[in-house]
C-alpha cells in the first residue's frame, strides 16, 4: 500500500468499524473478523493463529478504539480484557469490501501451436535454476503462468533429477515409484512402459488429488519417434466457454468415472470427476482427462447422450493440431509441466533404432506455488 494512503474517518457501525480512506474507498470491518485477526494472536515463529472464536460471543464489540498516528488502530476489546493493534496498511490489504469488488485478473497465459515459435518462453537454464535465487523464481512462474517449463542441460546421471526437484520441495509418491523409470517393458501396468504413442492425456486421474505437477527427465532419447506432445486445456476450455457454452456447461457439471485396475498392486481405484473443474472466482483450478483410464460411464440416462457429443468434442481439440505443441526431448532436458492443465502425450518410437529412456516425478501444485510465494515474500 503507498503511503500516501492514509485513513480519513473511522467510525463504530453497530456491527462493524467503517473506515474512510483518503482516496475515497470505504471498508468496513466486522467485530467478529477483527478479533479473530488480531495479530497479537498468531505464534511468532509457527505464524499460525492461537486464538480460538468459541471463547467469545456473538455479541463482541470494541470497548473503545481510536487511531494512532494514522499507523494503527488500538481496539479494547468488551470481552477477555484484550488490546488489539491493527497495521492500517494491514487492514487495507486485507479489506474484504475494497477486494471483493476488483476485477479478477486470472495468473494463466493461454497458449496453442504458436508456443512452438516462442519456446524461449518456456525454458530455463539447469544452473541458472541451481545457482541463483532469480533463475528458481522464473522457473516457478513459469510453471505457474504458462504451466509448462522445459529445463536445459541438466544433469543426466540416474535419479538426479531430485537434485534439482529439492529446490522446489519434496517430491509426491505414488504407486509406480520415485522416480518412476518411462522405458519399454514386458508386462506393464501402464502404457508409457511400452513403445506405443500416447493419447494426449493428464495423469492419475482417477485419484482424489491427482498429482499437480510431472516432470519427465530425459536420461536418453535416441530412439526413431518418441516425439513428445502438449496440449494446453486451459485454452481449450476457454474456447468451449466463449464459443460453445452448452457443451462448457456440461464437461464442468458432469461428473465422470475414471478407473485403474492394476495387478501388480492387486488394487482397483475408482475417481469421478468432471472434466473441467473451476475454482472460486470460475477460472480454470484442473482438467482430468485420459482415454485409456476413463471408466464406463454412469452419469444420469438424460445426461449420456449430452455429455458424450461434449465429450467428443473436448477430445477431438485436445488433439487438434491448433492446439498442439510437438517437440523432441533431448538428453538432459528436464520436461515439467502441470499435470492438472495440460494434457501429454507422444507418438510411437521404435525401441530397436535406439535407447529411450526417461526417469518421472510428481510433485504436488500445494508446493509449487508455495515455495514461489515465499521465495517473492508475498505479504500475508
Amino acid at each position: 500500500m503507498p503511503d500516501t494512503i492514509k485513513i480519513k474517518n473511522i467510525s463504530n457501525n453497530k456491527s462493524s468499524l467503517s473506515i474512510e480512506w483518503n482516496d475515497g474507498e470505504k471498508s468496513n470491518f466486522n467485530f467478529l473478523w477483527l478479533r479473530d485477526n488480531c495479530p497479537s494472536d498468531i505464534h511468532p515463529t509457527a505464524r499460525e493463529r492461537q486464538f480460538n472464536l468459541k471463547d467469545v460471543s456473538e455479541n463482541i464489540k470494541p470497548e473503545s478504539f481510536n487511531l494512532e498516528n494514522n499507523e494503527k488502530i488500538k481496539i479494547k476489546w468488551s470481552e477477555g480484557n484484550h488490546i488489539s493493534l491493527y497495521d492500517i496498511s494491514w487492514l487495507r490489504r486485507h479489506c474484504y469490501t475494497i477486494n471483493n469488488n476488483k476485477e479478477y485478473v486470472s495468473p494463466y497465459k493461454l497458449w496453442d501451436k504458436n508456443l512452438s515459435q516462442n519456446f524461449e518462453k518456456i525454458t530455463a537454464e539447469y544452473e541458472e535454476v541451481m545457482e541463483t535465487e532469480e533463475g528458481l523464481i522464473k522457473w516457478l512462474e513459469k510453471l505457474h503462468h504458462y504451466g509448462i517449463c522445459i529445463v536445459k542441460n541438466t544433469v543426466t546421471s540416474k535419479n538426479s533429477g531430485f537434485e534439482i526437484l529439492k529446490r522446489i520441495s519434496h517430491t509426491r509418491q505414488t504407486f509406480f515409484g520415485t522416480p518412476f523409470e518411462v522405458i519399454n517393458i514386458p508386462n506393464p501396468n501402464n502404457q508409457a512402459y511400452t513403445a506405443k504413442g500416447l493419447f494426449n492425456h493428464t495423469d492419475l486421474p482417477y485419484f482424489e488429488s491427482a498429482p499437480g505437477y510431472q516432470f519427465l527427465h530425459c536420461l536418453v532419447n535416441d530412439a526413431t519417434g518418441g516425439n513428445s506432445s502438449m496440449v494446453d486445456a486451459f485454452k481449450v476450455a476457454d474456447y468451449f466457454k466463449k464459443n460453445d457454452k452448452e457443451v462448457f456447461k456440461t464437461l464442468v457439471e458432469t461428473s465422470v468415472k475414471f478407473t485403474n485396475n492394476d495387478y501388480t498392486q492387486e488394487t482397483i481405484r475408482i475417481g469421478h470427476s468432471p472434466l473441467i473443474n473451476l475454482n472460486k472466482d470460475n477460472d480454470y483450478n484442473d482438467i482430468r482427462f485420459s482415454v485409456a483410464q476413463m471408466g464406463v460411464v454412469d452419469c444420469a440416462p438424460d445426461v449420456v447422450e449430452k455429455f458424450y457429443k461434449s465429450y467428443q468434442k473436448f477430445a477431438k481439440l485436445l488433439h487438434s493440431k491448433e492446439y498442439l505443441v510437438e517437440f523432441k526431448l533431448e538428453k538432459g532436458d528436464l520436461f515439467c509441466f502441470n499435470n492438472r492443465r495440460v494434457v501429454h502425450g507422444r507418438t510411437e518410437f521404435n525401441p530397436n533404432s535406439g535407447h529411450r529412456h526417461l526417469q518421472g516425478y510428481y510433485i504436488d501444485r500445494d508446493e509449487i506455488l508455495g515455495r514461489m510465494n515465499y521465495l517473492k515474500k508475498m505479504e500475508l
